[in-house]
């Protein structure tokens, strides 16, 4: 039930939700690289924070230990409970992909308008954990589209009684039981990267 094969083959049986939650993430980093008014102003004070905790961390007696602990954290808890609050008819997911995706988008811009230097950003700081990390989100916000699919499915006439619905709902259950488990494996190896490859490429 929990092995990684089975993980991966359950992806297949998403496919449709992966690829909705991939369009709208790259939707959020084209909105977050044009992104002006009070858009703009709602993904500064984001950054700013996240800014202002790394100022804080890189201050602690232990930095990687510190960032470790935080990015892990951080990464894992959001990714679960956007998976599971798909149940609120997967508003959730969709608003985290947008946000996400317009804060990258948005960094990305600020730093070639600033004159830096995007390929090391997102070579040195983003691809080596990223690509671990950010399929892992796009992979918790699906299932958790998928749990939207089917709470609407299970408010259709008939259709919330139907053995087959039940069927549906045992096997996303037991598929989201498999993917929480990988999602959190997995994040914990991109915040071990992060904290120390990262950090150092980006020091």
């Amino acid at each position: 039930m929990f092995r990684f094969s089975t993980f991966m083959k359950d992806l297949a049986t998403i496919r449709i939700a992966l690829i909705l939650s991939t369009v709208l993430f790259a939707l959020g980093i084209t909105v977050g690289w044009v992104g002006s008014g009070p858009l703009q102003d709602l993904i500064v004070k984001e950054i700013q924070g996240l800014g202002e905790m790394s100022q804080e961390l890189r201050q602690s007696e232990n930095p990687e230990m510190s960032f470790f602990i935080f990015i892990f954290l951080n990464n894992s808890v959001k990714s679960i409970l956007v998976l599971f609050s798909g149940i609120f008819f997967g508003i959730i997911p969709l608003v985290f992909l947008a946000v996400n995706g317009m804060v990258i988008g948005f960094l990305l811009n600020l730093v070639q308008s600033n004159g830096g230097d995007l390929g090391e950003l997102i070579f040195k700081g983003l691809l080596p954990h990223g690509i671990i990390e950010i399929p892992m989100i796009l992979i918790a916000s699906a299932y958790g589209l998928v749990l939207g699919g089917l709470v609407f499915k299970s408010m259709a006439p008939g259709e919330s009684r139907g053995s087959e619905m039940k069927r549906r709902w045992r096997e996303f259950w037991r598929k989201s039981g498999t993917a929480s488990l990988w999602i959190v494996l997995l994040l914990f190896v991109a915040a071990i990267i992060e904290s120390t490859i990262t950090l150092w490429l980006m020091s």
